[in-house]
């Protein structure tokens, strides 16, 4: 009886996550999807908790373990910074990797207690499932402290490569294929380690080459894997929640993998393969060398406010800038003065702007900036043509003519928003400085471009005071 209710349980929890990835497809209904997402986490944990078997004073050391870990988690969302969040997926999608290595190694040495055989007597079906998961776990682990490393800044953001590093790549993943064959046929504890160890080091070799331009798809990337591995340590348990959960999860993250990747025009393959992006790459590789090639006009936050106050149409262009400064908030209510002067304002999105997937949309929607006025690449580039301006705040590489015409520049082929069509563009930005793909903007250059040096936010204060003098 109790396993039949801790079944449908399940059953239910599974439900919820499907209706929360659902939720959380818009951000009109994100925080429901975030709802379903924890009552089904919550029903999942008693079901757990209630299964036969679980009794004991292993119920105390599980409580014990989510208290800790739920204090954890509380503590660090309060604390969290916006602009910290994709280094904070990373680290947390590294935990997930790591579990499935431990539970891996503890179903190897007690598999009496999971019920896939004896000691040295594994289930054949149990050990290719233990050995998948324990890999990508592994795999997702180093993959996820690179990442994490490189997003904090405790490494360089540039790609790290070296000549024949994706034969090199290839090679480990077939040699990872072959050892687990060999264990699977053995179940040889010397063959389990092995597969750990190349595991761990090819999750590094995949990560180091990817360049600070890329880690959208990275962040992406490495939430499918964490999925797939928690999916290989269900089979290994027959935790029929943990193989669907991995499974949503995995395929979940796979999808917005290939739409990440089809927004910077990067390969799937190279992604998994490693390596792919900018030969520049991080922030730092920028240079400052267009401002000595090409005259620039900068103007000041009265003019910005001037003119814009006369426009009847204007487009709001939002980057990782933006969210450095913690500009979203005078930003909407630059916006909303706007509007009151009989402006249309709306807000464009582009697949990567910012650092990991929806950035830009939780930013705005923390700022209260209305849904509808929130407009993804594909619908608000015909409108540029028609905007009396364009506000880019922070954003860079997403917006560079080079994209569309520079075959020789690594961000060409990328789709772009078309801002260089609005009739004026105004671009706030600290100085000269290239983006992440280390390339200078085109735009910077144009005749209809106008630069507001300085801070996000504090030239966006200056632009409301401005408006609110007028």
């Amino acid at each position: 009886m109790a396993a039949t209710l801790s079944t449908l349980a399940y059953l239910v929890a599974a439900v919820l996550f499907i209706l929360a990835l659902r939720g959380l497809s818009h951000p009109t209904t994100s925080r429901q999807g975030n709802l379903y997402g924890m009552v089904g986490m919550g029903i999942a944990i008693v079901a757990t908790l209630l299964r036969p078997g679980m009794g004991g004073g292993g119920i105390g050391l599980i409580i014990l373990a989510l208290a800790i870990g739920g204090g954890a988690g509380a503590y660090i969302a309060s604390r969290i910074q916006m602009t910290a969040l994709p280094q904070l997926v990373a680290a947390f999608h590294s935990l997930v990797g790591l579990s499935a290595v431990f539970v891996a190694a503890a179903a190897f040495y007690a598999p009496e207690s999971f019920g896939i055989g004896h000691a040295g007597e594994i289930h054949g079906g149990s050990l290719v499932e233990m050995s998948l998961g324990l890999a990508i776990g592994a795999i997702t682990f180093s993959g996820s402290v690179i990442a994490f490393a490189k997003l904090q800044a405790l490494m360089s953001g540039a790609p790290i490569t070296f000549k024949g590093q994706h034969w090199l790549n290839l090679g480990l993943g077939i040699l990872l294929l072959v050892l687990i064959i060999a264990f699977v046929a053995s179940g040889s504890a010397a063959l389990f380690w092995l597969i750990a160890i190349l595991a761990f080091a090819l999750g590094f070799l995949l990560i180091i080459p990817i360049g600070g331009a890329d880690m959208p798809v990275v962040v992406s990337m490495l939430n499918s894997y964490s999925g797939w591995a928690a999916a290989g340590i269900g089979f290994t348990l027959s935790n029929l929640l943990l193989i669907v959960t991995g499974a949503l999860v995995g395929a979940s993250g796979a999808i917005l993998s290939y739409i990440m990747c089809k927004g910077m025009n990067r390969s799937i393959i190279n992604v998994l393969l490693g390596g792919f992006g900018t030969d520049a790459g991080g922030a730092a590789a920028g240079g400052g060398g267009g401002a000595e090639r090409a005259p620039v006009k900068a103007g000041s936050p009265e003019d910005a406010a001037y003119i814009m106050k006369n426009a009847q149409k204007i487009i709001v262009v939002p980057g990782y800038g933006m969210a450095v400064a913690q500009a979203q908030q005078v930003l909407r209510e630059m916006g909303d003065l706007l509007k009151k002067e009989g402006a249309q304002v709306e807000y464009a999105i582009h697949p990567v702007a910012g650092r990991m997937p929806g950035h830009m949309n939780v930013l705005l929607a923390e700022a209260n900036v209305p849904y509808e006025d929130v407009k993804e690449l594909e619908e608000i580039n015909p409108e540029f043509a028609e905007a009396d301006v364009a506000f880019v705040i922070g954003a860079n590489d997403v917006t560079n003519p080079a994209a569309k015409t520079d075959k020789s520049s690594p961000i060409y082929g990328m789709p772009i928003l078309d801002v260089e069509r609005a009739k004026t563009v105004f671009f706030i930005k600290r100085g000269m400085a290239s983006g992440y793909a280390g390339v200078d903007n085109e735009l910077f250059f144009r005749p209809n471009t106008m630069m507001l040096f300085g801070d996000a936010k504090k030239v966006t204060q200056e632009i409301v005071q401005a408006l609110q003098r007028d």
